[in-house]
């Protein structure tokens, strides 16, 4: 900075500049004289670094995104003992000494430490993210605690790296920002056994949601099957029928219930008095009215013809 500045004015030319070369941001003075350090250095398509100085928050709202587009992703690490609070997504995370939280530059974003701040932070292009964990933004604003077994080898493993900057090599290159992309992903859960569990029970527990619907909306009719809804849902009919059985209830059974308990409240009902009981199988999704009978007296323990 040129000799003779004001503190305010050290600190509004360094904010214009870092809004030019980097991000777009407002940041907020701490009670400290003014001071500011970013180092950054290029790891493949990545950006490894860290900022200190007396920033005391940052702030990054729908304007500043506007006017840069900036949407990369950033895993930030406190190295500071004052807590890193932070919201976005309608989410708030603090980050105390060591702990982490994965931020989007394309979401709004607050973070607000003490008077004088550390973070480690690397920066993830959206194309890289997607590309290698998938959709990522549920992970956003939760607090990665410092004992994370993959957040400790990051570190260790970036610091590691310090002596052999710059990196010449392209195998090596994409072999450390391979590297870091896994232990980012292990790290915030975007890579990982856990991670895939989750996101297979998740995709299951939908399946699962869609299978009930189309139960729910299909069992009056004779025809009906596990085959016919996995032509609808593009599954197949031995998954079907695993998913259900996991719930406890087969696919058979469940439907059987329904068309029985259909049955039962029409002729319970009023305005059935004196429709046939074979026309009333047919409208639960009965085909075979023996087979209704049967199934009738061993549900309820009274044959159709005992009811209403």
């Amino acid at each position: 900075m040129p000799s003779g500045l004001s503190e305010r004015a050290k600190f509004s030319q360094w904010q214009d500049i870092h809004n030019a070369q980097i991000w777009s941001v407002d940041y907020t003075e701490g009670s400290l004289p003014f001071s500011a350090t970013i180092e950054a250095t290029a790891v493949g398509p990545l950006t490894v670094g860290q900022m200190s100085g007396t920033i005391r928050k940052a702030s990054r709202q729908a304007r500043h995104i506007a006017s840069d587009g900036n949407d990369a992703y950033l895993l930030l690490i406190n190295r500071t003992e004052t807590p890193l609070v932070g919201f976005q997504t309608g989410r708030q995370y603090s980050v105390g000494h060591g702990d982490a939280a994965f931020v989007s530059a394309a979401e709004a974003l607050e973070m607000t430490g003490g008077d004088e701040n550390l973070w480690f932070n690397i920066v993830i292009p959206r194309e890289v993210v997607t590309a290698s964990f998938g959709h990522v933004d549920d992970l956003l604003a939760y607090r990665i605690d410092a004992r994370n077994e993959a957040l400790l080898l990051l570190g260790r493993y970036c610091r590691s790296l310090d002596s052999l900057f710059p990196l010449n090599s392209p195998a090596i290159v994409n072999h450390v920002s391979e590297t870091i992309l896994d232990l980012v992903g292990l790290a915030s859960g975007a890579r990982g056994e856990r991670r895939e569990l989750a996101s297979q029970r998740g995709l299951r527990e939908a399946r699962f949601r869609a299978i009930l619907e189309k139960i729910d909306g299909g069992f009056t009719s004779p025809a009906f099957s596990a085959r016919s809804v996995g032509i609808e849902l593009g599954l197949s009919e031995r998954y079907i029928q695993d998913i259900l059985e996991r719930s406890g209830t087969s696919f058979t059974e469940r439907v059987l219930e329904l068309r029985l308990q259909r049955a039962m409240t029409m002729l319970e009902a009023a305005k059935f008095q004196g429709v046939r009981i074979s026309d009333i199988a047919l409208a639960a999704g009965f085909g075979d009215i023996s087979y209704f009978n049967r199934c009738f007296r061993r549900r309820f323990g009274v044959p159709p013809t005992a009811v209403g």
